[in-house]
Order: structure tokens, then sequence, then C-alpha cells
């Protein structure tokens, strides 16, 4: 029996039909399969770039330093085959498990799913990249018969300068997941991922990474305790709406707008939407303003979260920038406000979130770009997973203007991850697991 008497429609990213009737518990992370698929795949799968290792033992290049003198010249990538067969072996648990490695430009770069009964042996989903990363350095040392005094390199070519450095600075294993350490709370790991990571990951398509990045963050809303009782069904509101296109609102919004419109006129698209499908009605007037009241005031937030999604395309799409997320974010909303006398998206928190990212971002401080940011950074953490999907939207549609390109920061994700159906094409993968 459903849990919730509402359905919704799932479209793709070009406002194709997917499924029709969707009860709207099938999409939650805890019940969807491809969604469990998507979040079980992103603690288990580790890239290992074995041609980075043979390129940096050749010059003496570990971690993030060069040692004179200690260089190793390995065709790593010419005994591919036996070193997988290794590493494959020692991370298995037992024979023919669920463990994998799929390669990449021919064998440079390969992807490693650990076998679940390691991550069920644990405490945390360390064990995935630690595992990865030992049997990688062993697997190269055993191969070509390393030293003990050189062994130290080739482990540092992979591992980076951990234990010197809290995380694997410099290494050449990474999972698409920060260590626990960086987890600024609890349940804060699945929305610890780099923006620009999940825009490599989804070939930047604007909405298949806003859909990622909404399940990785409504993901995370239910690990961090924020999707119980009654607000369980207000995050999959926004996550259907604002993340998979429920009923065609983003897509829809963004095509009327997208030839000449403006922030401005979203918001009119939106009033007027909502209007018609009756999520809002007129009540009382004041002077000349017309204030609207609704009766869902959850439904109405992921109609709201929807049209920011959608002023976020149609204005950074138009100069494709991604620095003007920010104020898109800040002031979509506060025209919303203004306009409907409710309040906007996540109740003032995607505002209160923008005027810091703004100056974190690209303002006076200049920290860096939207790119790099996450929904665990100080700044984007507290709109509750619906801000960071249209920073992914955003970047995507970028043309080159932030100091910090998903090319430079996340090229690795886009060649290994990017090429797993449920990372590249979520929107599609989900709606065809409900």
């Amino acid at each position: 029996m459903a849990k919730y008497k509402e359905t919704i429609d799932l479209y793709d990213d070009a406002g194709k039909l997917l499924k029709s009737g969707v009860p709207l518990d099938k999409i939650s992370p805890v019940v969807n399969p491809a969604t469990r698929k998507l979040i079980d795949l992103t603690k288990r799968t580790i890239a290992v770039n074995l041609g980075g290792v043979q390129e940096n033992l050749k010059i003496g290049k570990v971690a993030k330093g060069q040692v004179l003198g200690r260089e190793l010249n390995l065709d790593i990538l010419g005994n591919k085959d036996a070193i997988i067969a290794k590493i494959k072996d020692m991370v298995q648990v037992t024979e023919g498990d669920d463990t994998n490695i799929r390669e990449f430009n021919g064998g440079k770069l390969i992807l490693v799913e650990a076998p679940k009964a390691r991550l069920e042996a644990a405490s945390t989903y360390d064990a995935a990249i630690t595992a990865v990363a030992s049997a990688a350095t062993y697997a190269i040392v055993e191969q070509f018969d390393v030293g003990m005094f050189d062994a130290a390199m080739v482990k540092a070519a992979l591992w980076g300068s951990y234990p010197h450095t809290m995380d694997l600075s410099g290494a050449n294993v990474a999972s698409v997941l920060s260590i626990p350490q960086n987890n600024e709370g609890l349940g804060y790991a699945l929305r610890n991922i780099p923006v620009n990571h999940m825009v490599m990951m989804t070939g930047k398509n604007a909405m298949e990474g806003a859909a990622l990045a909404s399940t990785f963050e409504q993901a995370g809303m239910f690990e961090m305790g924020n999707a119980i009782g009654p607000f369980e069904r207000a995050h999959l509101l926004t996550y259907a709406y604002q993340g998979l296109n429920a009923n065609n609102l983003v897509y829809d919004l963004v095509k009327a707008n997208g030839a000449s419109g403006t922030v401005g006129t979203v918001v009119q698209s939106l009033v007027e939407r909502a209007i018609e499908d009756k999520i809002i009605t007129p009540g009382k007037k004041s002077g000349y303003f017309q204030f609207y009241d609704t009766k869902d005031p959850m439904l109405w937030n992921a109609y709201a979260a929807a049209g920011t999604m959608a002023a976020t395309m149609v204005n950074c799409g138009a100069g494709r920038f991604a620095q003007a997320v920010s104020s898109t974010l800040l002031y979509f909303n506060d025209l919303l406000e203004h306009e409907t006398g409710l309040p906007g998206c996540d109740y003032g928190r995607v505002m209160g979130v923008a005027v810091g990212f703004s100056f974190f971002s690209h303002s006076i401080y200049g920290g860096g770009g939207p790119g790099i940011f996450n929904g665990n950074h100080v700044v984007t953490r507290h709109a509750a997973g619906v801000a960071i999907p249209c920073v992914v939207a955003a970047a995507a549609l970028d043309a080159g203007t932030q100091m910090f390109s998903p090319e430079s920061t996340s090229k690795v994700y886009g060649e290994t991850y990017g090429k797993v159906d449920v990372f590249n094409k979520p929107i599609q993968q989900i709606a065809q697991g409900v």
C-alpha cells in the first residue's frame, strides 16, 4: 500500500514522459532500487589511475612532491591485465562475489567495485578505498618484484601523502566520497561531493547533473534524520519537482523562458502555473498588493524549488556562466516572496545560503568558484538539499568562466563514474526503478 496518496509523472531531460502515476514514496532513496544502487556504488566504487602511477613513478613524483633519484621505470600498463587480476584477487572476499573491475582509456583508468561484504564488516565506507589502495600497491610491488627500499615509492604514488595528511592528498586512487573526518556533522557524507564531480559524471548535462545532485542531497536528508515523520513528504516533493522534473515542471518553465526570459519572467511563469494547478489561490488584498494562500506549504515549497532550478538554468544558461547562480538563488526567491507573500524556496534558507555563497565563491573573498562547493560546506549546508542541485546545473551550463573548471578538478570522475548508467543518467534509471 502506498504511503502517500498523491502521484507524480516523471519526465526526462528532453521533456519526454518516462512514467506516469508514480506514487510519491516510490522515488524515496530508501525505496527506489536505482537510487539504492547509486548510493551503494558511491560507497563501494574506487577509481585507480594506473597510467598516473606509471608516469609519476617514472619521474619520482609521489604525493605532492618529487623525490629525485628515486625514480622507478615500471611498465604498469604493459602488465595491466596481471595487475588488475591481482587487485581483484586481493579485494574480493570470496570467489565470484560482487567485486567488479571496469577498464577505461585502454586500462589507464580502472574502476574497482569493492564487495559489499567489506563494507558490511566495517563501521564506515573507508573500507572500500583502503582495500583498493592497499591491493593496488601490493599488486604492483609483487608484479615487478619491487624491493623493500623502493616499495614506499609505490605506496606513496597510490596513497598520496597519507598518513602524513589526514586524507589521501596527491593519491592516484579516488572515491567520489570525501573521508569521514571531513564530514562536518552526522549524515553529511553524501552531501560532501563537490559540484564539479557531479558535472563531469553527468557529461555536463544540466538536468541530469541536477538530478544526481538532488539524489545525493536528499539521500543525505534521510541519512541525517531530516526526512522523518511529516518532513519525509516535504523532502520527497522537493526531490521530485526540482531534481526529477516531476510533471515536467522544470522543463516547461525553462522552455517558456529560455529564448528571451529573465529571472523575473520565471517568477511570473511559476506563479501562473501554481495558480493553474491550484497550489496557491488569491488571498487578501492590501492596497495594490495581492497576497496568495496555500493549503499545502510543502507542495508550494516544491514548486518554489523547481522555479529556482528553472531560473538558474535560464539565467546561467543565457550567460553561460556559473557565477550568477548565487544571485539567482537569492533574487528569484526574493521576487517570489514579494510577488506572492508566501515563503521562498526552503522557507527562506535558500536566500540565506545565497548571500554567503556569493561572498565566498567569487566576491571580495573570492576563495574559488561555485564548482568546488558542496552541500557539506559551511556556506551551503543550510538549504535542505535544494541549493546544490542548482549550482550543479549552473556549472554544467558554464562555458569556462570558473577559476577551477570541472575538467581541471574532476576529469577522472567523468572518465570513470561517468561511464556508469546510474551516475550518468539518473533520471532515466530512477524512473525505471519505480
